[in-house]
């Protein structure tokens, strides 16, 4: 089974997901910014809601990714919305490629909003999130 992470941040809370997600796995988090390397099974993709919506990268990475993706398993962190589930299937369904019914999400921190977060309990939900995903793929 080939796995892939892939995320976007601008102030570092997605990537602490994603870099927890890494150490759960064993795999390496990369940015959006780098295709994938071969065609996986499994792409964890991490985002964040930037003014309502998720960045322009993470939606150029979706439309030529540089190789097939089996599915994705959405995670994100947002201050103010729920989680970026909905605007990443709907974009996954433009790419013609599957989105886990399955999500982990959690607040980051805005400004004032949320400090601290994701804190260390939410690093290790997501690595308990991400090993039940690759247990049961």
């Amino acid at each position: 089974m080939k796995i892939a992470i892939r995320y976007y941040t601008k102030g570092g809370n997605t990537k602490k997901l994603a870099d927890a997600i890494s150490q759960a796995t064993g795999i390496a988090a990369e940015s959006v910014e780098q295709p994938l390397a071969e065609d996986v099974d499994i792409l964890f993709l991490c985002s964040s809601v930037y003014w309502a919506g998720v960045d322009e990268k993470v939606k150029a990475f979706l439309k030529a990714p540089g190789h097939k993706i089996g599915k994705i398993v959405n995670v994100s962190t947002a201050a103010l919305i729920e989680s970026t589930y909905k605007q990443i299937k709907s974009l996954a369904a433009e790419a013609g490629i599957a989105l886990d019914k399955r999500e982990f999400h959690c607040r980051g921190s805005f400004a004032a909003l949320h400090r601290g977060k994701p804190d260390q309990n939410d690093l290790e939900n997501v690595k308990k999130f991400a090993k039940m995903i690759v247990e049961e793929a």
